[in-house]
């Protein structure tokens, strides 16, 4: 195991589990070995740690898609980089995005690893119920390009504690819930490498796989946690 790695897994995992109140759905549906790519909803900062334990607690390692500028920071990028993460440059173009992500990330599913995504790219969105936002085709294209199916993966309840706006409270005990659904697999009754049409709307059938996920935590989610 890399030292950087197992450096990050001592020092945030038993914090983030003494000060949160964890519930974790669906472990069983991430396989004991071999490859999986998780996609996931996108509320807040504190989404890839929720993510990462909850792969974690499966018994496995989890290796994350992650904006180059975390990348360009000295100690931040230094774990990134030691834990083998995987940078993402983005484009402020349309359809002039790096390749080179997808790639690596098809490289470590192949692999046998664990890959987590976030569809929507971003823990900004203009939904005032958080669902889930419009999600980019990354995910559907990696799953097609490894004939591997997706695993969504939801949270609920980050979003209170760490964002770049809104209200938020670190109080402790804080329910942060995670949810693996069903696997959902672009790959059934594809014949054709699909155009650009067919990956939007695989992409939209998988949001709304996270959209019904995050729909179902929110209503269970206690009343009292919740702010207003």
């Amino acid at each position: 195991m890399e030292p950087w790695y197992r450096a990050a897994e001592l020092a945030l995992i038993p914090p983030l589990q003494l000060w949160f109140n964890w519930r974790l759905e669906g472990l069983e549906r991430v396989p004991p070995e071999g490859p999986v790519i998780v996609a996931g909803n996108h509320l807040s900062y504190l989404d890839p740690l929720a993510h990462g334990l909850f792969v974690v607690r499966a018994g496995r390692r989890p290796r994350f898609l992650a904006k180059q500028e975390l990348f360009d920071t000295a100690f931040v990028g230094t774990v990134l980089r030691g834990a083998h993460q995987i940078s993402v440059q983005r484009s402020v173009h349309r359809g002039t995005g790096d390749r080179s992500p997808l790639d690596d990330a098809a490289r470590a599913v192949e692999q046998g690893e664990v890959v987590v995504i976030y569809p929507e790219g971003t823990t900004t969105t203009t939904n005032e119920d958080f669902s889930p936002g419009r999600g980019k085709t990354g995910a559907i294209r990696l799953s097609i390009a490894t004939g591997i199916p997706i695993l969504p993966v939801a949270t609920w309840g980050g979003q209170f504690v760490w964002r770049k706006s809104g209200r938020q409270s670190l109080a402790f005990a804080r329910p942060i819930w995670v949810a693996a659904g069903q696997l959902f697999d672009p790959n059934e009754g594809l014949e054709d490498e699909p155009d650009g049409r067919a990956l939007r709307a695989l992409t939209d059938g998988l949001m709304g796989v996270l959209d019904k996920l995050v729909d179902d935590l929110r209503d269970r989610y206690p009343a009292r946690w919740t702010p207003g």
